[in-house]
C-alpha cells in the first residue's frame, strides 16, 4: 500500500463549524481541509480559539455548528476515544505522562491502543523512542526528565498509537534551540512516515519553516489561510498578531 503522503486524499474536512460557551463564541463559521500527507499549522494570539479547535477536532468538545469529518467519516462528538482508534492522536501543551512509570511503560501504554501483547507494544515503544532520540531514556523515571525531554515523550506516546492524523498542540513552548531544530526535523519527516500533520505554534521561525500551509485564527475565526510566505505578509495578520517586525524580517 502506498504511504498516505501519495495519496493525496482528504484526511480532514471542518465546514463552518463553531463552538459557544453561554453568549461567547470560541469559534464561529470556521472551515478548512487538510490532505493526506500535509503537514498545516494553525497561528494566532492567545485566546484565539485554538485549543477548543483542537477539543473540537478530537471529539471531546461537541460543535455548536458545523460539522467535522475526519477520513470521510463524521467525528464521534464526546467519545475521544474512538476517533482515536480510527487514527486520530494528539499531544497536550502541558505533558501529562504517567509519573509513577518510566519513558519506556508511558510509551508502551500507547502502543498497546493498536498492538495487544506486551512484546509488540514494547517493540513499537522502543522503535519510536529511537526515533524521537530518547533511546538512552527508556527506564529513567518521568520525574527525572527536563522539559525537551518530557516534550519529546509526549509526542513519543502520540506516534506510538501509530496515528495518521497527529494534532501537535505547541511542543516547542520551554525548549532550547537546538531542541527546536531537533523537533522541527522530526516533524517535517512524519508525513514520510505516513502521518498527516495539524499543528498549533506560537514559535514562528519553526513553524513557519516547516508547515507548507497555514491558518491563521482570530477571535475565534479565521483571518487568513494559505502558504507561510504569503500569510506572513498579510496585513489582517501582521496586524492581528506577527506585528510589523516579524513582517518585515520575513521578507
Amino acid at each position: 500500500m502506498p504511504p498516505a503522503c501519495e495519496l493525496k486524499n482528504m484526511m480532514l474536512k471542518l465546514d463552518a463549524v463553531g463552538r459557544q460557551f453561554g453568549s461567547l463564541w470560541a469559534i464561529r463559521d470556521v472551515s478548512f481541509t487538510v490532505e493526506a500527507g500535509e503537514i498545516v499549522g494553525i497561528i494566532g494570539p492567545n485566546g484565539a480559539g485554538k485549543s477548543t479547535l483542537f477539543n473540537l477536532i478530537a471529539g471531546a468538545v461537541v460543535p455548536t455548528t458545523g460539522v467535522i469529518r475526519f477520513l470521510d467519516r463524521t467525528i464521534d462528538y464526546g467519545k475521544p476515544y474512538r476517533v482515536s482508534r480510527r487514527g486520530l492522536a494528539r499531544t497536550f501543551q502541558i505533558p501529562k505522562p504517567f509519573k509513577q512509570l518510566s519513558v519506556r511503560e508511558n510509551v508502551m501504554l500507547s502502543a498497546l491502543r493498536r498492538h495487544h501483547t506486551p512484546r509488540q507494544a514494547n517493540s513499537v515503544a522502543m522503535a519510536t523512542m529511537e526515533f524521537i532520540r530518547i533511546g538512552e531514556l527508556a527506564e529513567a523515571s518521568v520525574a527525572s526528565l527536563t522539559v525537551g525531554q518530557l516534550k519529546k515523550l509526549e509526542l513519543a506516546r502520540a506516534l506510538a498509537a501509530e496515528p495518521r492524523l497527529l494534532l501537535l498542540d505547541e511542543v516547542m513552548a520551554g525548549l532550547t534551540p537546538p531542541e527546536i531544530k531537533e523537533m522541527m526535523t522530526v516533524i517535517a519527516s512524519l508525513p514520510r512516515r505516513g502521518i498527516t500533520v495539524v499543528w498549533v505554534e506560537h514559535v514562528m521561525m519553526a513553524i513557519m519553516n516547516v508547515a507548507e500551509r497555514i491558518v491563521v485564527v482570530h477571535q475565534g475565526q479565521i483571518i487568513a489561510q494559505g502558504k507561510p510566505a504569503d500569510v506572513s505578509k498579510d496585513p489582517a495578520v501582521v496586524g492581528a498578531y506577527l506585528g510589523e517586525k516579524y513582517a518585515y524580517a520575513a521578507r
